[in-house]
């Protein structure tokens, strides 16, 4: 089964941050954990665009619904009109 591409929008790490990370003088887990923490710093922004708050401002109430809402979507409307493509 073939995997649609993502929205750039929802591409979370960029071939060239991908790189960065594969070329830092890291551990396979501390790279994981980068690659995670990039991506996670991204959501985050994007999920305090959406509430129209700085990043700073951010909830864990606000997240958990972000997160809820998504998955509503996912679920009712299909992976396509989600966000999060998984």
């Amino acid at each position: 089964m073939d995997i649609p591409p993502q929205q750039p929008s929802a591409q979370f790490l960029t071939l060239e941050e991908s790189a960065k990370v594969d070329a830092a003088l890291l551990s396979s887990s501390e790279k994981f954990l980068t690659r995670l923490t990039i991506s996670s710093l991204k959501l985050l922004k994007h999920i305090a665009q959406e509430y129209g708050v700085p990043i700073e401002d951010l909830k864990a109430q606000e997240v958990i619904a972000w997160f809820e809402k998504d998955g509503k979507i996912r679920r009712e409307q299909g992976i396509e009109a989600a966000y999060l493509k998984w």
